[in-house]
């Protein structure tokens, strides 16, 4: 089946689910496993684990009631734009099973973060347990946004309308396959943006989303940058575009004739990995990171820990295991602290460079 078909049957049938309190039960008897070793706070945000869904996949937020039910510890939803967007045209999401991937040409496409955040704010004010939510800003995908100063009230006017939505927001400079590239990996530009964003007055976490594709060099500039700003956390990373990885099945893209989108999941583990790594080591620790890239089993998750992520997004494993996934991963990280001999799981934060 096509699989961005496959997706929007997804997201239709899940928020289906997730409007009856007893389909919402029922999920979470099959699917969720809580474990107190699990539970942490992070930048004053408590979470329940430390597995959430990454941006990309809920991106006009309709799934925040079931999410919980299958077990995640938060979701992230977007990425939302100040505009509404179709994406881009044509063919947009291909499997690469042999690669475990997947490739994403989507272009960014939601109902605009006013419209969005106008329905969440209201269907949210229902009491129920809390469940931390993000929101992913991203530029608007138009030639319009093009330019360093339009792209930057863009931003502005994205993060405005969510603001009475959401735990944290994360400003994605890393979108692959929106217009004009991605014009905030300069930091001159992306100072200019921070700048702007810093008179946007909210006491919520802002994190920033990178591209698993930036050179360790450029990271530490943005680092340099952020270290003047309000500035949180980092979400590491984004898709690649490098399709010459040796991680990715070459025979598949030339089948498939890809030769547009980024690529997710398996390809992209290890670089992620090093990104982690090289972030907490540099930074020793002060910002707050969001791993994502190649997450398929609790061992995955766990060594993002190791390596110095808080917190653990997937998207891609979800799609290729199922959703049970989410507890299995949770069950096995409570499992592996305590064969590490920890008690919770921000003891093993980083725990490979201290």
């Amino acid at each position: 089946m096509d699989p961005e078909r496959v997706h929007d049957d997804f997201v239709r049938f899940g928020a289906m689910l997730g409007s009856s309190a007893f389909m919402r039960k029922c999920a979470s008897f099959l699917f969720k496993y809580k474990h107190p070793m699990l539970e942490q706070e992070v930048l004053g945000i408590a979470f329940e684990n430390p597995i959430g869904l990454s941006a990309g996949f809920d991106k006009n937020g309709v799934l925040t009631e079931i999410m919980p039910a299958v077990g995640f510890g938060f979701e992230e939803i977007g990425s939302l734009t100040a505009m509404p967007s179709k994406g881009n045209k044509g063919k947009r999401l291909w499997r690469l099973p042999k690669s475990r991937g997947i490739v994403v040409n989507y272009g960014l496409n939601n109902d605009g973060a006013e419209a969005v955040c106008a329905r969440l704010s209201s269907a949210l004010r229902a009491p129920a347990p809390h469940f931390p939510i993000g929101i992913s800003i991203a530029k608007t995908n138009c030639k319009e946004t093009a330019d360093d100063e339009a792209g930057i009230k863009d931003y502005a006017k994205g993060l405005k309308d969510c603001l009475d939505v959401g735990d944290y927001y994360t400003i994605n400079v890393s979108c692959p396959n929106a217009y004009g590239g991605q014009l905030f990996h300069r930091p001159e530009a992306l100072d200019q943006l921070f700048d702007a964003l810093d008179k946007i007055k909210t006491e919520k976490p802002i994190f920033v989303k990178l591209s698993v594709d930036m050179a360790k060099e450029v990271v530490d500039d943005i680092v340099r940058v952020a270290d003047e700003h309000r500035i949180h956390g980092f979400v590491l990373s984004n898709l690649t575009k490098q399709y010459d990885r040796p991680t990715i099945n070459q025979d598949e893209l030339k089948a498939k004739k890809i030769t547009t989108g980024g690529v997710s999941g398996k390809p992209i583990e290890g670089a992620v990995n090093e990104l982690i790594s090289h972030l907490y080591k540099t930074t020793n620790g002060k910002y707050v990171i969001i791993g994502s890239g190649g997450v398929f089993s609790a061992e995955d998750a766990y060594e993002k820990i190791k390596c110095g992520a808080s917190l653990v997004q997937l998207i891609t494993g979800m799609i290729y295991e199922g959703p049970q996934l989410i507890g299995e991963i949770n069950k096995g990280l409570v499992k592996l602290l305590k064969k590490d001999g920890y008690t919770n799981i921000c003891e093993a934060v980083g725990v490979y460079h201290r």
